[in-house]
């Protein structure tokens, strides 16, 4: 596998199988890591993986032998601050550069804007760094782009349009209107996989970050969207 699109199509491909309770998919070795039902067979599971984009499996050691430690590292959770590192940093930085901005008038929707302004540019770009792995991974838990998949190849280009209208300050109400609307889409479609209790890769920062999917994911979106409401409000 080479992308985050070939991990989605593989991750999918094996959840569909009936005896697969947790599927854990990532381009680093090793690449695959099952739970099952033991009367799944090794070779339903090569026929699948080779349906899903000619891949192959090989078994790293028989199931009645102590894993390596290769593997029991793989399945050891990294620490939350460890996880989502990458996220904490974005996030920390433009709320740092966006405050020393306003610091000396205090303008706190004029902050507001700009951190949304970051927000979306920052975000849309390691969407369109593989757009087409973005949206393979995205329409695994978005509502919209499990109905209309090509909302995946849309959506990177909706939050860079959005980035701009705040930094430009375009049209606010319909911005604002927008904003409030795809984070609450965006909630609730996150709130319903994590409920499925299916360990699934968040596509927020596109293919680039392994970040699982979790309540971190769904505080991100109701965030963006009280701030939008709030800016909607006083607009």
């Amino acid at each position: 596998m080479t992308c985050g699109g070939c991990v989605a199509r593989v991750k999918k491909a094996l959840e569909s199988l009936p005896g697969v309770q947790d599927t854990h998919v990532q381009l680093e070795a090793p690449q695959l890591s099952l739970e099952m039902d033991p009367s799944l067979s090794f070779g339903t599971i090569q026929k699948v993986v080779m349906e899903a984009g000619h891949y192959t499996v090989s078994e790293i050691a028989p199931s009645n032998e102590e894993p390596p430690a290769a593997v029991k590292d793989f399945i050891d959770q990294r620490g939350f601050f460890a996880t989502y590192k990458p996220l904490w940093l974005i996030v920390g930085l433009l709320m740092l550069v966006t405050a020393s901005l306003e610091i000396e008038n205090g303008d706190v929707m004029r902050w507001m804007r700009h951190f949304m302004a970051g927000f979306f540019l920052v975000f849309s770009f390691f969407k369109l760094l593989n757009v087409q792995g973005f949206a393979a991974s995205y329409r695994m838990y978005d509502w919209i782009a499990g109905v209309w998949p090509g909302w995946g190849y849309v959506y990177p280009f909706v939050e860079l349009a959005l980035g701009m209208a705040y930094l430009l300050n375009i049209a606010p109400v319909f911005t604002h209107s927008v904003t409030l609307v795809l984070m609450i889409l965006g909630a609730g479609s996150v709130i319903q996989s994590n409920l499925s209790k299916k360990k699934i890769q968040c596509a927020c920062l596109g293919d680039v970050f392994d970040l699982p999917m979790s309540f971190v994911t769904i505080v991100e979106d109701v965030l963006m969207a009280l701030m939008a409401a709030v800016m909607l409000y006083w607009a």
